[in-house]
């Protein structure tokens, strides 16, 4: 026993002496150099595109406070104190009225809250992933879920999507090749509205079809929804799970809506998912924030959070417009989505430039964006950027986006004249942690 234990330390280095210790799970966590040039992209002079933050000073900041202020002072016993691992109940009934606008009629019981929304993936995929199981997800996806995916040593399949969201038939297809392979597909990961990164949402026709192909295969799908109240074109579409409450489960988040600072978010499952997933968060957080829960069901019992969601989403509104607009007016030579609601913009570079290598040159440029191939497990994306609308002011993002074009059009220039230079390698199976500049 101990000449093993000396065997494994002495494969540590001087750098790190337990090397030779750690999860093999943990081979696929790598540092990225993209984390390490937004160390420099979010200095003031930096036009940054690139983090999914909300604009918070358009949040009541005052009322926030008060509550806050109240709840300590006359509640601070209980509100301070440890809480359920579930959530606290007067919490899951608000989550409840706050998803009933996408059809969803769910009981409190329904409801696991969770650490955000990110919190609810690791929890997913704590309870049904084992090494080697095979996930579905749209191309691109997410960067913190397909984190989250590898970290569980799972596999990522990509599907194929367009401007209506996931193609139903390249989803189908997909499963029937993986598991006449012998591969087991435990999960369909999917961002229904307003998808990060594409921007794109799900049309009603093909929610239908993607939900008769999951019972048809005995597929849950992970419906992971926080965008859904920032469309801005009316009602939102009914979420999956309205439709099926055996086969989705449905996530949620009050990041987006309402501040990422409290870490609120919530997955509602079938009943024996739910089961697994309490027990599955006692074990990593014992309980959600009870503070945070109590801030956030009071500021949803006295404060008008719908008419807030409205202000978010015209000022939202107004920033994808400019974006739009400076892309046609400083990056004609690109493509681009057209979301209608959330946070992204996804850009298709002309054909030639690289996402990867252009980022550096961007930065010294004084502009920052996110390369498409952080949002694919296969390394792909590279001429895709996502672009975010929502924190900066329409007249920083129509100098970002020119800053923008013109590093293209010298990248355009350096082709035309030495020929294409190779990419960086993309780091294939590494986790990246999301971090606020690329949720």
């Amino acid at each position: 026993m101990a000449a093993a234990a000396g065997a494994r330390a002495a494969t540590g280095t001087r750098l790190d002496r337990w090397l030779g210790s750690y999860a093999e799970r943990t081979r696929t966590m790598t540092a990225s150099e993209i984390r390490a040039l937004f160390a420099v992209a979010s200095r003031p002079e930096v036009v940054s595109l690139a983090g999914g933050m909300p604009y918070l000073p358009a949040l009541p900041l005052d009322a926030v406070a008060e509550v806050s202020a109240r709840l300590v002072a006359e509640r601070g016993a209980t509100t301070l104190q440890y809480g359920s691992g579930q959530g606290e109940v007067a919490m899951r009934e608000q989550i409840t009225e706050v998803v009933r606008p996408q059809g969803i009629r769910a009981h409190p019981d329904d409801v696991v809250v969770t650490t955000g929304s990110q919190q609810a993936l690791d929890l997913v995929a704590r309870v049904f992933l084992d090494p080697g199981d095979v996930v579905l997800a749209e191309a691109p996806s997410y960067v913190g879920a397909l984190g989250v995916f590898r970290s569980y040593q799972a596999h990522v399949e990509h599907v194929p999507m367009d401007d209506d969201g996931l193609q139903p038939a390249a989803l189908e297809e997909a499963l029937v090749r993986l598991r006449a392979a012998g591969r087991r597909v435990k999960l369909l990961y999917t961002v229904p509205n307003h998808h990060n990164p594409a921007g794109v949402t799900l049309s009603r026709e093909r929610r239908e079809e993607v939900l008769a192909i999951a019972q048809r295969h005995g597929l849950l799908v992970l419906e992971d929804d926080p965008y859904a109240l920032l469309g801005f074109d009316g009602d939102p579409l009914p979420a999956m799970r309205a439709a099926d409450a055996e086969h989705v489960v449905h996530l949620g988040s009050f990041s987006k809506t309402f501040a990422p600072g409290y870490r609120l978010g919530w997955a509602i499952a079938p009943p024996a998912v739910r089961e697994k997933l309490v027990l599955a968060s006692e074990s990593a957080v014992l309980c959600p924030t009870t503070f945070g829960q109590a801030v956030v069901t009071e500021y949803l019992r006295t404060c008008d959070w719908r008419g807030q969601v409205k202000v978010f989403r015209e000022l939202y509104r107004e920033r994808r417009d400019a974006t739009l607009d400076a892309l046609a007016a400083h990056l004609p030579e690109a493509s681009w989505t057209r979301p209608g609601g959330g946070f992204y913009v996804w850009v298709t570079l002309p054909d030639g430039v690289d996402a990867r290598a252009l980022l550096p040159r961007a930065v010294t440029g004084r502009v920052a964006f996110v390369p498409g191939s952080a949002f694919y497990a296969d390394g792909r994306g590279g001429r895709h950027v996502r672009l975010s609308y929502c924190f900066p002011t329409p007249e920083r993002i129509r100098e970002g986006v020119r800053r923008l074009g013109a590093v293209v059009r010298e990248e355009l220039e350096v082709l035309e004249t030495f020929g294409p230079v190779p990419a960086p390698p993309a780091h294939r199976g590494a986790v990246e942690a999301p971090g606020p500049e690329l949720a």
